[in-house]
């Protein structure tokens, strides 16, 4: 029961980790640095506000994801082993 729960639970955290991982902006500037301008020329509110950008919230997101895969993959070993 406790195996099937944890078991289910990782694969939820797996694929919200996955999609959020994929739903970031790389860093490489793409087409953008071919014409020679900065990688965040252009970019608006959300490349100006310190803490509170989509960046910063899809990093926090990530790294709890990341934990939580984590205690849950550490859980199932220890539950079959």
């Amino acid at each position: 029961m406790m195996v099937t729960a944890f078991t289910v639970m990782h694969l939820i955290v797996t694929v919200l980790l996955i999609v959020i991982v994929l739903a970031q902006e790389g860093k490489d500037p793409g087409m953008r640095g071919i014409s020679g301008t900065a990688p965040d020329a252009g970019d608006s509110f959300f490349s100006q506000n310190g803490g509170s950008t989509k960046k910063s919230m899809m990093s926090k997101v990530t790294v709890a994801l990341s934990i939580l895969f984590l205690i849950t993959t550490m859980t199932l070993v220890m539950l079959a082993g």
